[in-house]
């Protein structure tokens, strides 16, 4: 994901976080491969992560409710004031449950598209940040 975003607005800082070191070292080099700057943490290392204006996802939904709510949380409140989060989800794996609890927390979430089983909701900085 964050190399597509690194390739379609080359100007944008592009940051990717997974807690899969497989994952962030494939990232590393599929950037590297194709000319893009995407600078890749672990979760730990994305602690100091400010504001940010997009966050584009497929989220963790096999985590557990508990963690999958708390990441959330974090990520959604660093949403700039006229940010927005883009996440793919299943319905099979609770699209519309997350759906209500962001909706729940403030956040205005809109189903941009559903297809073949999955989600795709934008969703914006809850309406205390705004």
């Amino acid at each position: 994901i964050a190399c597509t975003v690194a390739l379609r607005h080359p100007g944008l800082s592009v940051l990717a976080v997974d807690v899969n070191p497989r994952a962030r070292e494939l990232c590393e080099r599929n950037a590297r491969a194709l000319g893009t700057s995407v600078v890749v943490l672990d979760p730990d290392q994305a602690t100091e992560v400010g504001q940010v204006g997009t966050i584009v996802s497929n989220p963790p939904i096999r985590i557990g409710k508990a963690a999958l709510h708390q990441l959330m949380a974090v990520w959604l409140d660093r949403l700039a004031p006229e940010g927005r989060a883009h996440l793919v989800v299943h319905k099979n794996l609770g699209a519309d449950s997350l759906a209500r609890w962001m909706t729940d927390r403030g956040h205005a979430v809109e189903r941009v598209r559903s297809r073949q089983g999955y989600r795709i909701l934008s969703v914006g900085p809850a309406a205390a940040q705004r």
